[in-house]
């Protein structure tokens, strides 16, 4: 699981396999060696499902909405983001329950 995460300057990047349209958000667990897979209630339409991933995470993170930030793949299902001031240890812990 370590794979999915890396500690930057900022904070820490979190690689995602997202599957929007699901029924309601959620971690589904492992996506192959480095990613999260993370289902999303929002459709794929105009920004809506990375609004539901930010929103998602900060809430399961415990870290403002405006903290966290898909930072590259925001056109498809995998993506990184950018959970600032957060610390790896952290963001492991709280996704360790959904591995």
């Amino acid at each position: 699981m370590k794979a999915a995460f890396r500690r930057s300057d900022d904070g820490v990047f979190i690689s995602l396999r997202v599957s929007p349209g699901a029924k309601r958000s959620g971690v589904e667990g492992l996506y192959g060696e480095g990613s999260i897979k993370l289902k999303v209630a929002a459709p794929p339409v105009d920004g809506k499902a990375n609004k539901e991933v930010e929103a998602f995470l900060a809430k399961l993170l415990g870290v403002r909405k405006s903290d966290v930030e898909v930072v590259r793949g925001a056109a498809g299902r995998d993506k990184v983001v950018l959970v600032r001031g957060a610390e790896t240890s952290e963001v492991e812990t709280a996704l360790a329950g959904y591995s």
